[in-house]
């Protein structure tokens, strides 16, 4: 799907960070300087937003999940809802420390809010005290504030997809641990250099978020629908042969049959 450079200019993506707050390594990505604000070149953030759309249809295509990370108050609602609803998994509340790098200990928290609901299913939980239902209803709404976004996450995502870089640091730090491929909307006071796939953009102004992600979900539900027609394709391949073999079954008789007549002639 083409970007179009004027919706990104409406969407005030070209906007960077003060001259004196930037990175030189955003040097190339940067067009020029206006007002003591460098300008994004929005030809090249067109160009690396096809690139990422790309990549990351792929990676949805081959069914691996992509997490989003945004915890600044700007981009948490958008982050939500777009990754949302296309059933990716989003970290928007406090980063937790070891999310990828102690991924079990992290399924272990997730595993125990699903004890919790199981409990107040069988009726477990009306055998506890007051008091323990309380702890425990404490517990559950902890968990599932900060990690209620990826109980669907069964194992390790294959990409993140982050939104300020600077912010999520530990995030970047644990995904370069493990080698997972990082795509994020970098401005100009971040260094590139950390990322996999760089978007250079205003990574502050909710319009400028909503633009990109937009694009990004856009790209990712293209992958999950090539997926599902593969997967249709050899559904429908598989009922196809197992046909084709009942035929054969059936018609073997009737050949046997055939063989014997012509025999006794």
């Amino acid at each position: 799907m083409a970007v179009e450079v004027k919706e990104l200019l409406e969407a005030g993506v070209h906007f960077g960070h003060l001259t004196r707050k930037w990175d030189p390594n955003m040097a190339p990505y940067v067009y020029m300087e206006r007002n003591g604000i460098h300008i994004i070149n929005l030809y090249k953030t067109a160009a690396k937003m096809e690139e990422a759309g790309d990549a990351l249809a792929k990676i949805a295509a081959s069914g691996r999940k992509i997490l989003f990370v945004a915890t600044k108050k700007q981009a948490k609602d958008i982050v939500a809802e777009k990754a949302g609803g296309i059933n990716m998994p989003y970290i928007t509340e406090r980063w937790p420390g070891g999310m990828l790098t102690n991924f079990v200990t992290i399924r272990k928290a997730i595993k125990k809010m699903a004890t919790i609901d199981r409990m107040k299913k069988d009726g477990t939980f009306l055998t506890l005290s007051k008091k323990e239902r309380l702890q425990v209803d404490r517990l559950r709404a902890k968990l599932e504030k900060n990690l209620g976004s990826i109980v669907d996450m069964t194992r390790l995502p294959g990409a993140l997809f982050v939104v300020d870089i600077k912010r999520e640091h530990i995030a970047i730090k644990e995904a370069q641990k493990l080698n997972i491929p990082i795509f994020a909307m970098v401005d100009t006071n971040s260094d590139p250099r950390q990322v996999d796939y760089v978007i250079p953009a205003n990574d502050d102004a909710s319009k400028s978020i909503d633009k990109i992600l937009t694009h990004v979900t856009e790209a990712i539900t293209g992958g999950l629908n090539e997926r599902k027609a593969e997967k249709a394709d050899k559904a429908e391949g598989k009922a196809e042969k197992k046909e084709a073999k009942a035929d054969k079954k059936a018609a073997a008789p009737a050949k046997k049959a055939k063989a014997a007549n012509e025999e006794e002639e």
